[in-house]
């Protein structure tokens, strides 16, 4: 079988979860500050892209990182340009840790109208997945907001991301759909409902063998995302922390049958640039286990 299907089969039925290690220009700044690295370590984007790239390596070369917890990783891509013990980001995750690779492909969110943001236009898509394609990447990662249970943003935050979805599966790849909604909306589980509602209409006009995954925020009411998970275009149903604890991100995730992690925060919480590779390893342990036992509900 080719790297892509072996990926394939180990993401749509192994126990696990994916890490998410795609933090962006926008938020590297924060996820290092989180991680004991100050803004004055560096003293431009190159900088600071060299000192996350550091941080994700020690995270991927961990022994605590594995392929028997973890089924993939989202990768920025900047990360892609870079290697870890000499080889290519993705061909490492994949070919030592049993790892499979996806990319974040989105440009941003679009100012917000109607209660959600948008992704930003991505001229260079097609370049990009072909990128991803050549290095063995399996699959995307492009995140849309809601902030409030506006029909009309929903519909327009789902319509893009499958307009955009489908073309990743024209390339080859297997797409992460995430309209996260945010966690402090006033009206999150109606959001919620609608979210799921026209989720629910674009997965019925798929082909047969156009496979997606969703990535959602933890919804309010328990194994609320069932019919979502249960379609036959929905290879996997993922969840994000969106800034929940890690304590209480697993305990909301705990509840969801059937749902598995795809933590950011919540995953690194508990590392720093100052602990010993002793230190690290066991607390990168510490959380991955509890995440994986709380993705195997």
């Amino acid at each position: 079988m080719s790297n892509y299907e072996n990926q394939l089969n180990k993401v749509k039925s192994a126990n696990g979860f994916i890490a998410a290690l795609d933090q962006s220009g926008g938020s590297t700044p924060k996820a290092l500050q989180l991680y004991g690295i100050g803004e004055d370590a560096y003293q431009n984007d190159e900088e600071m892209f060299s000192v996350v790239h550091q941080m994700r390596s020690r995270i991927i070369t961990s022994p605590a990182f594995d392929g028997d917890r973890i089924l993939g990783a989202i990768l920025f891509e900047n990360t892609l340009d870079r290697k870890i013990n000499g080889m290519n980001t993705a061909s490492y995750l994949w070919e030592q840790k049993n790892v499979a690779p996806f990319l974040k492909i989105d440009k941003g969110l679009d100012e917000e109208t109607d209660g959600v943001q948008v992704m930003n236009p991505n001229p260079t898509l097609m370049n990009i997945l072909k990128k991803a394609k050549d290095n063995d990447v399996f699959g995307t990662k492009m995140r849309s907001v809601i902030k409030s249970a506006n029909k009309k943003g929903i519909e327009k935050v789902v319509a893009q991301q499958f307009e955009v979805g489908k073309k990743i599966i024209s390339a080859g790849l297997t797409p992460i759909i995430e309209p996260e909604v945010d966690i402090h909306a006033s009206d999150k589980a109606h959001a919620e409902t609608l979210l799921r509602d026209q989720l629910l209409i674009h997965l019925d006009e798929l082909t047969a063998d156009e496979m997606v995954i969703f990535k959602l925020t933890l919804p309010e009411q328990p194994n609320f995302y069932d019919s979502c998970k249960n379609h036959p275009n929905l290879l996997r149903l993922v969840a994000l922390s969106g800034g929940y604890t890690r304590v209480e991100a697993n305990h909301r995730l705990s509840l969801n049958n059937g749902m598995i992690a795809s933590f950011s925060r919540a995953l690194t919480e508990s590392l720093n640039d100052q602990q010993s590779d002793k230190e690290f390893n066991t607390a990168l342990d510490t959380s991955i286990q509890s995440i994986f036992d709380a993705s195997c509900t």
